[in-house]
């Protein structure tokens, strides 16, 4: 070792005595730790001192949230106090005409085109959206005409969007990512009568519905120049048979309908009314005015608008005084932050994982990974006292602050530099990675919330205390509640009234007194205060966001005469996976019509490489009716079968997930899920 690398090595260690950093250090990313992707309901930590409620807090300016135990359903509760009724003829038309008369003159939206980065005002946006609307007009588009699209979040999005539901049109929404299966199935369940694309490869997808969709009246590309093309069209109607038509349209009315399930077999739509999405818009700048009414505030938006939570997001923006920049997508995220530096950012859990990790490799192994280890014990330390005792330690204050220059600035860089209110949602974030960023200085709050809910039900504004693991208070208008079996149930303004032609779903959703089951498990504390403890739905919400539902994927890959089971995971996880076991009595046959030994033992068949070719025919089939988001990546073929005897299936033949996520803990963190080295990740 060199005179220089003793020296350094002796102040790192000397560093690392003086702050008191054990070997407390482990990196606070989901699938890299030892604990598998579910919560035992037999640990749960449940509230039961109710002594002290009702309660009233103040988080918001004259919007109170009260906790209090239910005298009809004798749950506990948390509501918080919304905005009054919207106005009959309030739709989400009016939140851009809104915005043009109180800024219009002022950039709305900032975006790249042609590579270039271009603004749009408030007053050129409703006229963007007045063209289309015309030309959809024209078309023949008719109050209550469902309409399929497929494009990635653009200002083209925002603008055809708000064109076919000012008319009345009902908006399908389709991710770019989908297959011509799930377009054909959605164009299907909608009845739409038209279904715009952006891309040309994804006309191409769209075939399928073309062919077996009898609503289907047009298909429009707008890489072909379907946005323009509307707009000539749109010269033929007046402005006042525009405004008639818009005039008609009133706030309960249909505007849209999203899919949550990503099934191949039965779509679930969800149906939302212009109210729903407006009262979420209205209700956040009202409650946060600080932040949402000073238009020098900017935020970044790369979400996916097919999703509820994105396009929430962007009405809720619109609805406020700030100026919207539009991401071309994950992939050059990097650079988009460096260009918008935004004030406001809406990510799910990866992308942070992300930026930790970046951080982490750039940190290495030596002596500066040896500074990041520390400093990320250092503010987790700083946020878990804030969290008991309502304030850290001046020793706690003092590390964490030694820290700052060194690290967390570099990682503020890294996102912008500017954040003000970084709210994650679509998943859950790891509570260790939260309070990492949170005890770095970069604010990131979570929240909850479903398509049902019109995207957030709970939400930590900017004004409350910090309570590690909680997803916060209940959004404005809301009120939540634990009930039977510590189920979270919701309802407010902008909870759903129904699934699209799906009655049985719609029923078994809501309570007898109509409160809407999520199928998620939690607690309230006697703040408020929500915490999510598990699922009790069998849906999956990979890291990523995307909602992905299992069965129509395990179904196919266990037609393989080989298998027996087929278990697809990937909750909190970056992709999908499988847990795949064999039928014994199936395989022997199979292997000596193959030429191979029928008596090999059940694990030498699962290692076997014919066993895996055979299998992975299979797992390619059930691939083929998804998007890639939703496909099996990697799955491992188990030596054993799920029964009862081992405790992983009922008495009824149903595997029992968190039973078989706990049993193959180690496997799924080790062998499924691993963290690649920085070399292999560079080489992608």
């Amino acid at each position: 070792m060199s005179i220089f690398n003793k020296v350094r090595q002796q102040a790192s260690d000397a560093t690392q005595r003086m702050l008191r950093l054990g070997g407390d250090f482990k990196h606070p990313i989901s699938d890299a730790a030892d604990e598998p992707d579910y919560v035992d309901p037999e640990a749960m930590l449940q509230h039961h001192n109710y002594e002290e409620l009702p309660r009233v807090d103040f988080w918001g300016p004259d919007r109170p949230t009260t906790t209090y135990i239910d005298a009809d359903s004798g749950f506990i509760t948390a509501s918080t106090e919304g905005n009054g009724p919207l106005p009959d003829n309030y739709t989400i038309y009016r939140i851009y005409e809104d915005r043009a008369n109180r800024m219009g003159n002022e950039p709305l939206y900032t975006f790249k085109r042609n590579g270039d980065w271009v603004s749009k005002t408030g007053n050129e946006t409703l006229a963007d959206i007045r063209a289309v609307a015309k030309g959809l007009m024209h078309l023949g588009l008719r109050k209550g005409d469902g309409v399929a699209f497929m494009c990635h979040t653009s200002y083209e999005w925002d603008v055809f969007d708000a064109a076919v539901v000012a008319i009345g049109g009902v908006l399908a929404t389709v991710y770019d990512t989908d297959s011509d299966e799930q377009i054909r199935n959605i164009v299907n369940n909608s009845d739409a009568i038209l279904l715009m694309v952006e891309t040309k490869d994804m006309r191409v997808k769209a075939k399928l519905a073309e062919r077996e969709c009898p609503t289907l009246k047009h298909i429009m590309c707008m890489e072909t120049g379907a946005m323009d093309e509307l707009k000539e069209y749109g010269r033929n109607v007046t402005d006042k048979q525009l405004d008639e038509r818009i005039d008609s349209i009133r706030k309960t009315d249909m505007c849209s309908i999203v899919y949550t399930s990503g099934s191949t077999s039965a779509p679930k739509g969800v149906e939302m009314t212009h109210e729903h999405y407006c009262a979420t818009a209205t209700n956040l700048p009202t409650y946060m005015p600080d932040l949402l009414h000073d238009k020098r505030n900017r935020v970044l938006l790369f979400l996916p608008q097919a999703h509820s939570f994105a396009r929430a997001i962007n009405y809720i923006c619109v609805a406020s005084d700030i100026h919207l920049y539009i991401a071309n997508g994950i992939k050059t995220l990097t650079a988009d932050l460096r260009v918008a530096r935004p004030h406001i950012m809406i990510v799910v859990p990866r992308v942070l994982e992300k930026v930790y990790n970046a951080a982490s490799q750039k940190a290495g192994e030596g002596p500066k990974g040896r500074v990041f280890a520390a400093s990320v014990v250092a503010a987790q330390k700083y946020m878990e006292e804030l969290s008991d005792k309502g304030h850290a330690s001046r020793f706690a204050t003092m590390r964490r602050n030694a820290f700052d220059p060194l690290v967390y600035a570099q990682v503020r860089d890294a996102l912008g530099g500017c954040a003000k209110w970084i709210v994650t949602g679509g998943a859950p974030l790891d509570p260790d990675l939260m309070a990492f960023f949170r005890g770095a200085g970069i604010p990131v709050y979570e929240g909850y919330g479903l398509t049902e809910t019109t995207a957030p039900c709970a939400f930590n504004p900017l004004s409350v205390p910090y309570h590690q693991g909680s997803v916060g208070i209940p959004f404005p208008g809301f009120q939540v509640r634990i009930g039977e079996g510590n189920e979270i149930e919701v309802k407010g303004t902008a909870v759903f009234p129904r699934y699209h032609k799906n009655d049985e779903a719609t029923e078994t959703s809501f309570a007898k007194d109509d409160w809407y089951i999520t199928g998620d498990l939690g607690r309230l504390d006697d703040d408020g205060f929500l915490y999510i403890t598990g699922r009790k739905k069998d849906l999956i919400i990979t890291a990523g966001g995307k909602n992905v539902s299992p069965g129509p994927i395990e179904e196919v890959i266990q037609r393989c005469p080989l298998v027996s089971q087929a278990l697809v995971l990937g909750d909190k996880r970056p992709f999908i996976s499988a847990l795949i076991t064999l039928d014994d009595e199936a395989v022997r046959p199979w292997l000596s019509s193959k030429g191979l030994n029928p008596d090999m033992t059940m694990q030498e068949a699962a290692d076997n490489a014919a066993v895996r070719a055979e299998v992975q025919k299979w797992v390619d089939k059930a691939n083929e009716g998804v998007s890639r988001a939703e496909s099996v990546r990697k799955f491992i073929i188990l030596p054993e079968q799920f029964t009862q005897e081992n405790g992983l299936m009922t008495a009824s033949m149903k595997v029992i997930r968190p039973k078989v996520l706990k049993r193959y803990a180690t496997l799924l963190n080790t062998q499924m899920y691993t963290t690649r080295k920085p070399e292999a990740a560079a080489q992608h």
